[in-house]
């Protein structure tokens, strides 16, 4: 059945019926990976559930939507404008490389720009992207070299304004790491990690932390570590402190000077060690869930063990747990899931406040994994395969789910095998028209098209 058989007011009226509502915790677990290369390039992703759909929404191939260039490689992680002036408009993703910089994408007319050209400041492998409480855009460097080029963290202060006019600040307070996941806790706590084998997790608390602007919200600080039963120990788990690298004036404490480096910022990976912060095994994504009760769990991954942990922000004392290992129950087997979860890299986190976890596979067989964890204590009863991409060459990264909308997801394919960078936006289709043959006659978004690039818009006023 197509779309055009469908009266236009049925179709709104079952858009908007809750009552026939999916969700993207509503699926059948994958019992397998999709084989490499098996799936086209603008529909890479083996789906869940019927009821998603998908559609590549922007692809670096010098088309008409990038200005006939070519905007940047390896997409890297994503987020939105979440507060201010048109919140919800734009998708913002670093590049992963050699001389990177940051792709805008506006939703509703489906056009890009690097609004962060690359090179600039000697800008180098972005991975990192949040979305700051009072309306910028941050990233980082994953890399750690030599010289200025070495784990700096990057604050857009005007993201909204035109590319031309871009203002791109290193923000000095905070500690050089091979910076990936960043994010903020409700008091406005800033979390980030070292991307090491070895590498540890640290919180920055500003003393202005109710800032209206990051000038004020970086221009002092204390950052810290996160020491676990003692510290000088890897992969442990219990109680925890954070141990002060720093003043509340982010100034570097006694016994830590030999990690000044000589522009004064600081070392943040030799200070985690002269403190004798916990080392975990590459840890890279961070994703904090509130519940109900205002209690905070943040979540972080750690790739070279094939585990995924939680710490319980409880003030100045946080218990750490393993939340996900190769232990955890399979849901499509009902055994341990073994070898085949491998990699974890990704967090992303749903309107309902479930974590997903994408591994970090290149060439395709990599997944996408719900996690289960029905009492909320932080440590998961199983896991489910959610999705599966196919792309040769390719790791799928950036799983960043709609905050104004809970039936659209976003997911940055990079380093594909034909050079060819894509956007993948997912969608819950409402099951009636599901059970219609909308979401297989045509893309949900197609319908929408046309109306400033609609899909988003359009489907969060009809909820």
């Amino acid at each position: 059945m197509f779309l055009k058989s469908i009266p236009l007011t049925l179709v709104i009226s079952l858009v908007g019926s809750q009552a026939y509502a999916a969700s993207f915790d509503n699926f059948t677990p994958l019992p397998n990976s999709v084989p490499a290369g098996s799936l086209p390039e603008e529909t890479p992703l083996l789906l869940s559930s019927p009821n998603f759909i998908q559609e590549s929404i922007s692809a670096n191939d010098r088309g008409p939507q990038n200005g006939g260039v070519k905007l940047g490689d390896n997409w890297d992680m994503i987020t939105l404008n979440e507060n201010g002036p048109d919140a919800g408009r734009y998708l913002f993703s670093p590049y992963e490389t050699g001389s990177a910089g940051v792709r805008r994408l506006d939703l509703w007319t489906g056009t890009a720009a690097s609004i962060v050209p690359e090179g600039t400041q000697g800008f180098v492998s972005g991975d990192a992207s949040l979305w700051t409480p009072w309306g910028s855009y941050l990233t980082a460097e994953e890399s750690w070299g030599t010289g200025s080029t070495k784990g700096r963290l990057f604050e857009i202060t005007n993201p909204l304004d035109a590319p031309g006019s871009i203002n791109f600040v290193h923000r000095t307070i905070i500690p050089r790491v091979s910076h990936e996941g960043l994010a903020f806790d409700t008091d406005n706590n800033l979390y980030f990690i070292d991307e090491l084998n070895g590498g540890n997790i640290y919180r920055y608390t500003s003393i202005n932390p109710n800032a209206t602007n990051g000038d004020d919200f970086f221009a002092a600080g204390q950052t810290s570590v996160l020491k676990v039963g003692g510290g000088n120990n890897a992969n442990a788990f219990g109680a925890a402190i954070w141990e002060a690298l720093t003043d509340i004036n982010g100034v570097v404490l006694p016994g830590l000077a030999s990690a000044v480096l000589g522009d004064g910022t600081l070392d943040g990976r030799l200070a985690a060690n002269l403190a004798g912060g916990t080392d975990y095994q590459r840890p890279e994504d961070l994703e904090i869930q509130t519940l109900a009760d205002g209690s905070q769990f943040l979540y972080f991954t750690a790739t070279t063990t094939d585990d995924s942990w939680s710490i319980l922000l409880n003030g100045a004392n946080p218990t750490v747990n393993q939340f996900v290992s190769t232990n955890t129950i399979d849901e499509a087997t009902g055994l341990p899931v073994g070898s085949v979860f491998n990699s974890p890299d990704n967090l992303a986190i749903d309107a309902n406040g479930n974590i997903y976890i994408v591994e970090d596979q290149p060439g395709g067989d990599a997944d996408i994994w719900f996690v289960r964890d029905v009492n909320r204590d932080g440590v998961a009863e199983s896991i489910a395969r959610w999705a599966s991409m196919s792309t040769i060459g390719a790791e799928p990264t950036g799983l960043y789910f709609d905050k104004f909308n809970p039936k659209v997801a976003y997911l940055n394919i990079q380093h594909t095998a034909s050079d060819i960078d894509r956007t993948i936006q997912i969608t819950v289709v409402p099951e009636p028209l599901t059970l219609l043959g909308v979401g297989t006659a045509i893309g949900f978004g197609t319908f929408f098209k046309g109306k400033k690039r609609k899909f988003s818009q359009t489907d969060k006023k009809l909820g």
